[in-house]
């Protein structure tokens, strides 16, 4: 009975730990987005300011061109950082369902299948993020 409550807390261990990388990929996301959308800012306002707005004139302002570049790479980060989401969303499934198989497997021999009442949490949780 011992290893089966080892194997229910690392079960549950694992699922909160996946939970928190979510959440982690979902908030770098949302700050990458951020900055995103105050560069696009900054560069409107240089180019007003220049009244050039073709990135390939000579007189094109440098500050803009350099938070552009910056801009672009943001894009990539961003896109980076979804398909380590969509990787992330797919280990936090695997994780839940072995938690819900341990969890099955501790009722089936007697147990309450639930080590603490944070689980419930940790569901709630996830129920949030998305």
């Amino acid at each position: 009975m011992k290893s089966r409550d080892n194997l229910l807390r690392l079960k549950h261990f694992q699922v909160e730990d996946k939970t928190r990388q979510l959440a982690q990929i979902d908030m770098m996301i949302a700050e990458f987005e951020k900055m995103h959308g105050d560069l696009e800012a900054q560069i409107n306002i240089e180019e007003e300011k220049a009244g050039i707005t073709d990135p390939e004139h000579f007189a094109y302002p440098t500050f803009a061109k350099a938070a552009r570049t910056r801009q672009e790479n943001l894009d990539g980060s961003i896109r980076d950082l979804k398909d380590k989401r969509v990787n992330a969303v797919a280990a936090l499934e695997e994780a839940d369902e072995n938690l819900k198989k341990a969890q099955k497997l501790e009722q089936r021999d007697g147990g309450t299948g639930i080590i603490e009442d944070t689980v419930d949490e940790v569901a709630e949780a996830r129920a949030m993020i998305g």
